[in-house]
């Protein structure tokens, strides 16, 4: 496991290199987000989820994830490119004009890897349970993983579709909330405070862990236990703790990285600090 671990963590730095080359070159896109997150998408799409990158739409037999908070494409595009679901180089043309990798994942452009247009926050969670009413329609016991911001909770359809999936015992769901308590005109805590996320989950009828999102051994422990907890009645929500920009230090814990590139003196300084060996783009 030790050793996963660490080539796990090795992947997560070059993603990293990714995101803030993809944003750099276009001069446009949220690193802070992609950044805080990368470490669940490595642990997602290279050790926990069952999928294949002979991408087919319906998904049968596989497991789905569903990214509803869609301004983070960068480390999404990045992990779906390093499992090999299309060329690496297809990253040098993030938001380019006539590119399939734009600045929020959309389906028309056929990019394998994507089912749903997102970035319209709120509506995730709800194409989520929709996939996994469907795969338990079809007797089909594949899991459905999705991933959500905590700004994003500010959104009323959320909390619409937090009440459908237990009433309706959608246990094949594992649901996850970055929380990283920013957002784009600042912090959750003064725009809009969210309260205690695990009790109003708890009172909504959802089985409810907590991680360390920038830690990727509880990453994958907790990911894994979550599995292991489904099947039982109740749908999974894991409230993952994590630093805005994390792996860039003047980026990490600031809501200004939201939407922000940085200029070519910041972007030697990121990469200064997330040297790698797998190789850029």
């Amino acid at each position: 496991m030790k050793a996963d671990i660490e080539k796990l963590t090795g992947v997560a730095k070059q993603v990293r290199r990714d995101i803030v080359r993809m944003v750099h070159q276009c001069q446009s896109g949220h690193p802070g987000g992609s950044l805080g997150c990368t470490d669940y998408f490595v642990a997602l799409y290279f050790h926990v989820l069952k999928h294949n990158p002979e991408f087919k739409m319906d998904g049968v037999g596989e497991d789905l994830f569903f990214l509803s908070n869609g301004h983070i494409s960068p480390v999404w595009y990045s992990v779906l490119a390093r499992s090999g679901y299309f060329d690496v180089k297809e990253l040098g043309t993030f938001r380019k004009i006539n590119s399939r990798i734009q600045g929020h994942p959309t389906t028309h452009e056929h990019l394998p890897g994507i089912r749903i247009a997102s970035g319209s926050l709120g509506q995730g969670m709800s194409a989520a349970i929709g996939a996994a009413l469907t795969k338990k329609l079809n007797k089909d016991t594949s899991l459905v993983f999705s991933l959500h911001g905590d700004g994003e909770l500010q959104e009323g359809q959320i909390w619409e579709a937090a009440m459908f999936a237990p009433h309706n015992k959608v246990d094949n769901l594992i649901s996850t909330i970055d929380v990283n308590g920013q957002q784009i005109d600042g912090p959750t805590e003064k725009v809009l405070s969210l309260g205690n996320l695990r009790a109003k989950w708890e009172a909504f009828g959802w089985e409810v862990l907590e991680m360390n999102g920038n830690d990727m051994e509880d990453v994958i422990k907790v990911l894994e236990l979550a599995k292991t907890k489904t099947f039982r009645g109740k749908p999974i929500m894991i409230l993952m703790q994590t630093n805005m920009g994390h792996g860039v230090d003047f980026m990490m814990g600031s809501h200004k990285w939201h939407g922000v590139a940085p200029n070519d003196e910041q972007l030697a300084l990121a990469l200064g600090q997330l040297e790698c060996t797998l190789g850029d783009y």
